[in-house]
């Protein structure tokens, strides 16, 4: 085992370089402002590699669909009633070859403005990462920016067939779309939509009528699926599908202009076989070029991976579970089977608390507060040596409390709307009106996401999980505290993570077993937490305790060097 531990820090463009003071409730982009490209200076990637980051993942980066008009720059514009927000969703991809016009400067040169915002990570020691989004592409979706001889998605289609294993989109032959169900956009100024004969909307909704709760604003790809087929669904993957071609092709596009990896957006609803293809072609031509996968049904990690993912998000495993123990709803010995399930694919798990469709654990309808999801994040970057992921604002509390727009007040800091995000602002733009708790909660990520890779034990160790040891009638307790060790060479690493409100005075109890496995020899020896630099000494010793004591919401990382 070795190498480096990846440290993913997700930004969301749009708004992460938003400086506007006092945005509007649905405001436009005159009025509330948006965040650029060149809004990732040298310092500010600086900032972020100092943090502990070592991958950058731009979020919203492809030109997606917005009420914003871009028609003075040849950029088609998109009817307001199938868009979500002012500023648009960043999954309804509207040109896969091209940039977002919100981000850029320079609106001309936008995709030179891309690159030399990759050539400016790589030389900050970051790697960038990108989304891809595979499933659906927006309702008005028209490349003005594909390479010469590329043919268009649905140019080729035959659109008097619901399903053609060679159509890129499904269709509902001699219907029209019918968006009755969703709300409509009152302003005389805006035409309805028009849709002949409709697509099948992208969550896998195959009728003319999507709801207000269906992704109303997309198309689904077809990758040779037939999902109405007479009792269920069938494959049609030979001749190979036109859409694992073209989609093949966008991957291609984006890797040569020497980006790091793709953050695959929803890639369960994508046939395995087509990711098989692709990964396989792509890691030919780019063997450095890394995957991440969008799948929450854990019963499905192990097929994805095999497809050749690197990495899947653990959502409905690890998250799920901390954010229940952070809450106090579930007893902290949970963890133990929550990692316990995906054991045999642990380094191909992506471990977070925070990104762009989850709640902010400061937000009123996660934790409340910050500093109740250190304990959690103690867990997530140390327990193993898979990747962990952090979303910016996080390090800070945001709290994702604003009522944006099409975003509501829901904990969520807006992908749809033109915002600013007060806890990125302060902590990169205006750091003198940074509150002295947001600076203690940056000061403690910086120095749990630092120690994943100064520690050998953390990036390339083993892991062994105490809580067997330490449960009920023992002196920790086992819903409040989970406790563990990392162990590389002679250097030994015992970890608490205390997620109750008070001090936790406890003995965590090693078991013989720990000392086999670990090849730990029993000794006498001095201990540092490496959080807050307090030493103590203590006897190494077979089914003997460690006593500590742990503030309210933190941790000890107590290291020593075995003789």
């Amino acid at each position: 085992m070795g190498g480096q531990k990846i440290i993913i820090y997700q930004t969301f463009t749009r708004t992460f370089g938003n400086q506007t003071n006092g945005c509007l409730k649905n405001g436009s982009l005159k009025e509330n402002g948006v965040g650029k490209m060149n809004d990732f200076t040298p310092e500010v990637l600086q900032q972020i590699k100092q943090l502990g980051a070592n991958h950058i993942w731009y979020t919203g980066i492809i030109r997606h669909a917005t009420t914003t008009d871009y028609t003075a720059y040849g950029i088609p514009c998109q009817n307001a009633n199938i868009v979500k927000g002012r500023a648009g969703s960043p999954y309804a991809i509207t040109d896969y070859y091209d940039i977002d016009p919100d981000i850029a400067t320079d609106v001309d040169n936008r995709m030179k403005e891309f690159e030399a915002l990759i050539e400016r990570s790589h030389k900050a020691g970051l790697k960038v990462i990108v989304d891809f989004v595979p499933n659906h592409v927006a309702r008005q979706y028209q490349s003005i920016c594909k390479p010469a001889g590329t043919t268009d998605l649905g140019e080729d289609d035959d659109k008097g067939k619901h399903f053609d294993a060679q159509n890129n989109f499904y269709y509902c032959p001699n219907t029209a779309l019918d968006l009755s169900r969703v709300k409509k956009i009152e302003d005389g100024k805006i035409a309805p939509y028009a849709e002949y004969p409709a697509k099948c909307t992208g969550n896998d909704r195959f009728d003319a009528s999507p709801e207000q709760n269906d992704w109303y604003e997309t198309i689904k790809l077809n990758y040779g699926v037939d999902y109405c087929d007479a009792g269920g669904c069938s494959h049609h993957f030979f001749p190979t599908p036109s859409t694992w071609k073209k989609m093949t092709e966008i991957l291609r596009f984006w890797a040569s202009k020497g980006i790091d990896g793709f953050r695959c957006d929803m890639a369960e609803m994508v046939p395995e076989a087509f990711w098989h293809y692709a990964t396989q072609a792509l890691k030919a031509e780019f063997p450095n070029l890394i995957f991440i996968g969008e799948v929450y049904n854990p019963a499905l990690y192990r097929n994805y991976i095999a497809a050749g993912f690197d990495y899947l998000y653990d959502k409905v495993g690890l998250y799920d579970c901390v954010r229940e123990v952070i809450c106090h709803h579930r007893p902290a010995h949970t963890i133990t089977q929550a990692w316990q399930q995906t054991n045999d694919i642990k380094q191909h798990l992506l471990y977070f608390l925070e990104n762009h469709d989850e709640q902010r654990i400061a937000s009123d309808f996660f934790a409340g507060k910050a500093e109740r999801g250190v304990p959690g994040m103690i867990v997530s970057a140390l327990f193993q040596t898979n990747p962990v992921m952090v979303y910016a604002g996080q390090e800070f509390g945001e709290r994702g409390m604003d009522e944006e727009g099409f975003s509501g007040k829901d904990g969520r800091s807006t992908i749809f709307d033109y915002w600013r995000v007060e806890a990125v602002y302060k902590g990169f733009f205006n750091r003198k009106m940074l509150s002295r708790d947001a600076a203690v909660l940056e000061s403690t990520y910086q120095r749990l996401l630092t120690l994943c890779n100064e520690e050998k034990a953390v990036c390339c160790g083993a892991t062994y999980d105490l809580m067997y040891a330490n449960g009920y009638g023992s002196q920790l307790n086992p819903d409040r505290q989970f406790a563990f060790l990392r162990k590389y060479e002679n250097e030994l690493l015992l970890i608490v993570a205390n997620f109750d409100e008070a001090v936790a005075e406890i003995r965590v109890k090693l078991p013989t077993h720990a000392f086999d496995f670990l090849e730990i020899n029993e000794c006498e020896t001095e201990m540092t937490d490496l959080l807050s630099n307090e030493t103590i000494t203590t006897t190494l010793k077979k089914d003997g305790a460690v006593l500590m004591s742990i503030p309210p919401y933190s941790g000890r990382i107590y290291k020593c060097c075995l003789k």
